[in-house]
C-alpha cells in the first residue's frame, strides 16, 4: 500500500485529464475578470450591456409566476421547439420536425459540445477555420477529435475603407479534409472576424462534405447582425446538405440575453437522437421559464430584426471611428458584433503585452488576437474589440483611448 508521503509527492498533473492539459482557460473570460479588477471599460467579452426587450423579460417573469419552475422535457419544451421550427421555416424555407430534429440545450456552447460528442469517435478529425471562436478547438479535443485548421486571410480591407475580406484558399481547405474527417465547423457571421460566408464559399464546403461524407456544423448565432448588404446563408439550405448539417443557435445574441443560456441544435433525426442522449447526461435541460420566454422572443416581428441590424450598424461605425482615431488599423466586419484590429503600429512585442497595457494603464479591455489561432504567433499583432455596448460605454472607451498614441 502506498504511504501518504509518497502519494502526496505524485504530481497532480499525472492525475488529471490529458485532454484538459491541451488548452487553457478562456482568454475572453479572463479579460472580463481583468476589466473588473482594473475598473476598465469592457470591450472584450461579447455580452450586450443594454436591456433585453421588455416583452421577453415580461414573458420570463410571467412564466415564473405561473410556476413553470420544474424540469421541462429534456430535449426542450414543446412550445419552444415549435417556435424554433416555425422561425426556421419562415426564415429559410425548410420545414423542421420539432419532435425529431430539435434539441434545446444550455446555450449554444452546450449545443455545440453535445453535437460534437454525439458524432465523434476516437481518431476522427474536425476542420476549423481560423481565426476561430476560442471554444471550437477545446470542443474538438474534449469530444476526442483532432482539429485541423484552415486560415482565413484578410485581404483588400485592412482599414475602414472597405470590408475585411477574410477568405480561404480552396486548395488549403481541400487538403484539410482527409479520410478521417468527421465534420467541419463553420461560424457565419464569424466571431472574431465579422466575415459572412458567401454562397460560392458554401458550395466549395458543401462539395467537400459530400465527397468525404462529413458533417457540416454551423454556428449561426449572429445571423441577424449583417451590414453593407451581406446576406446570411444557413448551411442546411444548400442542395445535398439537409441531411448532413447540424445547425447551432441560441437566444443569447439576437435577444441580448447571454446569461439565460438557452440554445439549440437542429439536425436530422438520427443525429438528433444521439445529441439528445449526450445533452441529457450533460445538463438534463435548459431553464424552463426561460424556454417559455424564448417562445415570445422567436415570434418577434420582422421589424425587430431589421431594427436590431440597424442599431448594430450604428454601433459598428461608432467603434470603427473610435479605434481608427486611436491609431488602430481595423478590419471592417460584415456581420456579428466584433472588430479585429492590427496593432503593429503601436510597437508592442505582442498582443498579450498590449492587451494588458490597455486594461491596466488605459482602462479599456480587449481580447488578444492570439487566442483565436492555434499558433499564437499568427495573432500576435491583433486585438478584438466588441461593439455590443450602449453609447455611454463606447463614449467612455473613446475618452480613455484618446490617451493612446502610436509608438506608445
Amino acid at each position: 500500500m502506498m504511504n501518504p508521503v509518497t502519494a502526496a509527492q505524485i504530481s497532480s498533473s499525472e492525475k488529471l485529464s490529458a485532454k484538459a492539459a491541451q488548452f487553457t482557460e478562456s482568454v475572453i473570460r479572463e479579460m472580463t475578470r481583468l476589466a473588473l479588477a482594473h475598473n476598465a471599460v469592457n470591450l472584450s467579452q461579447g455580452f450586450p450591456d443594454f436591456a433585453a426587450p421588455e416583452e421577453i423579460k415580461a414573458a420570463a417573469r410571467e412564466a415564473i409566476s405561473r410556476d413553470v419552475n420544474q424540469y421541462a422535457i429534456t430535449w426542450g419544451a414543446k412550445s419552444l421547439r415549435n417556435a424554433i421550427a416555425e422561425k426556421f421555416a419562415r426564415q429559410h424555407g425548410i420545414e423542421i420536425d420539432p419532435e425529431r430534429e430539435i434539441t434545446v440545450c444550455c446555450g449554444s456552447t452546450e449545443a455545440m459540445m453535445s453535437a460534437m460528442m454525439a458524432i465523434i469517435n476516437p481518431g476522427d478529425e474536425v476542420v476549423v477555420f481560423e481565426p476561430f471562436y476560442e471554444n471550437y478547438g477545446p470542443d474538438a479535443i474534449l469530444s476526442g477529435a483532432s482539429p485541423r485548421f484552415v486560415r482565413l486571410r484578410a485581404s483588400g480591407g485592412e482599414s475602414t475603407a472597405g470590408a475585411g475580406n477574410w477568405s480561404f484558399d480552396p486548395d488549403d481547405l481541400a487538403r484539410a479534409f482527409t479520410a478521417k474527417t468527421k465534420a467541419i465547423i463553420l461560424n457565419t457571421p464569424n466571431n472574431p472576424t465579422g466575415k459572412v460566408f458567401t454562397r460560392a464559399e458554401f458550395e466549395i464546403i458543401r462539395d467537400l462534405c459530400i465527397r468525404h461524407d462529413a458533417f457540416l456544423i454551423t454556428d449561426e448565432i449572429y445571423e441577424h447582425m449583417l451590414y453593407d448588404g451581406a446576406q446570411h446563408i444557413s448551411g442546411a439550405t444548400l442542395e445535398g446538405m439537409r441531411e448532413r448539417t447540424i445547425t447551432i443557435n441560441a437566444l443569447s445574441k439576437t435577444y441580448s440575453v447571454t446569461g439565460w443560456r438557452v440554445g439549440w441544435a437542429i439536425a436530422p433525426p438520427g443525429v438528433t437522437s444521439a445529441i439528445r442522449k449526450v445533452h441529457d447526461f450533460l445538463t438534463v435541460g435548459a431553464a424552463a421559464p426561460l424556454q417559455e420566454a424564448g417562445v415570445v422572443a422567436l415570434r418577434s416581428p420582422d421589424s425587430y430584426y431589421t431594427q436590431l441590424a440597424s442599431k448594430y450598424l450604428e454601433r459598428r461605425n461608432r467603434l470603427l471611428g473610435i479605434l481608427t482615431a486611436a491609431g488602430f488599423r481595423c478590419f471592417k466586419p460584415q456581420g456579428a458584433y466584433y472588430i479585429m484590429t492590427d496593432i503593429s503600429g503601436f510597437g508592442f512585442a505582442n498582443d498579450v503585452e498590449f492587451a494588458r497595457y490597455l486594461v491596466k494603464e488605459i482602462g479599456v479591455a480587449a481580447v488578444p488576437g492570439s487566442s483565436f489561432y492555434h499558433n499564437a504567433a499568427d495573432g500576435a499583432q491583433q486585438l478584438r474589440f466588441t461593439f455590443c455596448k450602449k453609447e455611454s460605454t463606447l463614449a467612455a472607451a473613446e475618452n480613455r483611448l484618446a490617451k493612446l498614441r502610436r509608438g506608445a
